[in-house]
């Protein structure tokens, strides 16, 4: 836990991951998008110039500099986006790419991310089969796509990440998913849970008790060697110490899904990750949109301040929402939970369900003891 708690010090001044929208342009129209992305940009897109100062920004955070996480829409939209790369490297900002698929993201594009010396890149993977991935994505064939770019970058010797958004009808293939990226060769699962916000609706959206069966299935995927993160269930973290403590969890669909896990790839080959990185919606991450404003996270519509007018370290540091987040000043269940500081429940959902985001969050059924 000493790692943990330089973690949290050091988030109270800088974030650990800064996401920036570079275009709102995509030429996919996947149903849960949060950026309700279009097919052209937006009027108002920082342009190369100021996409440069906000590059500086970030590296005035300081040592260890913040990864800059270059997200969209498709970010390969952009004609100067490997000119931003080679920016960042020479100010030594580390840059991840979360490409969408589509012809853009093709072998061209690949040995460029390579060649300009982008970190890794985040590719989504919404199901184990054709037609829920499709579905959610709005695209025909786009399951075959995803499923041979992550191969050809895997095979290229680029990092990759895999994205999986859990829904309605992704939840039950979650092990297969866990199966195929690792047999892809990928070891780093970046699992989403909805937050209803832009094109993402409540009826693709999972209840409070499969919320906690699926974050308890994630924790034993990581007895196979796969480093799994989860995005809007920080109580995954929560999750993870229960079980190190040597707490047990059972549930029909967490037996139904561990059962599978166990069917397709054998008994686990290491004990939990005890790895825990407290992040959370405006700690240690934070987004900046096309055209500039910031918020404390994507999926959380609550404007901080614009870089175009003020210094994203000055925005992160002093805004008052994000002082009080960062203190842990939370409502209901999340203000007294002994878990707050490696959680800190979702702020993104607190405002989705309450309009308040320091709301407890909703989807958690953790019951803090009085």
């Amino acid at each position: 836990m000493r790692e943990v708690k330089k973690l949290i010090e050091r988030f109270h001044s800088a974030p650990l991951i800064v996401f920036w929208e570079s275009t709102k342009a995509c030429p996919l129209a996947c149903k849960h998008c949060r950026a309700d992305a279009i097919l052209k940009p937006l009027p108002g897109e920082l342009n190369t110039e100021e996409g440069k100062r906000l590059i500086e920004q970030v590296a005035s955070f300081g040592d260890p500099k913040p990864l800059l996480v270059i997200t969209g829409g498709d970010p390969l939209m952009r004609n100067d986006l490997f000119d931003l790369i080679d920016y960042a490297n020479q100010l030594g900002v580390p840059t991840s790419l979360a490409p969408a698929v589509s012809p853009n993201l093709n072998q061209e594009a690949l040995k460029a991310v390579r060649e300009h010396g982008v970190k890794s890149i985040s590719i989504s993977l919404d199901g184990a089969r054709e037609e829920t991935h499709d579905e959610l994505r709005g695209v025909a064939g786009s399951f075959r796509d995803t499923v041979a770019v992550i191969k050809t970058a895997v095979d290229m010797g680029i990092q990759v990440q895999v994205n999986t958004v859990v829904w309605r009808k992704s939840l039950t293939e979650l092990p297969e998913v866990a199966k195929l990226i690792t047999d892809l060769g990928v070891r780093t699962w970046e699992v989403f849970f909805l937050i209803v916000a832009g094109r993402a609706k409540e009826e693709l959206d999972i209840t409070p008790e499969e919320y906690e069966a699926a974050v308890q299935f994630l924790v034993d995927v990581s007895t196979y060697g796969l480093q799994v993160r989860t995005v809007e269930a920080p109580f995954y973290r929560r999750a993870k110490l229960e079980r190190l403590e040597g707490k047990t969890y059972d549930s029909p669909l967490y037996r139904k899904l561990v059962g599978r896990l166990r069917e397709l790839m054998g008994p686990p080959r290491r004990g939990i990750d005890p790895t825990i990185v407290p992040t959370r919606d405006g700690f240690g991450i934070i987004f900046v949109a096309y055209d500039g404003t910031v918020y404390p996270s994507g999926f959380l519509p609550y404007p901080l301040g614009n870089v175009r007018r003020r210094s994203l370290v000055e925005i992160y540091r002093e805004h008052p929402l994000l002082q009080k987040m960062r203190r842990g000043e939370f409502g209901g269940r999340c203000g007294v939970c002994k878990y707050k500081d490696i959680c800190g429940g979702s702020r993104a959902r607190a405002f989705a369900y309450f309009k308040d985001p320091l709301a407890e969050d909703p989807a958690c059924i953790y019951s803090p003891p009085l």
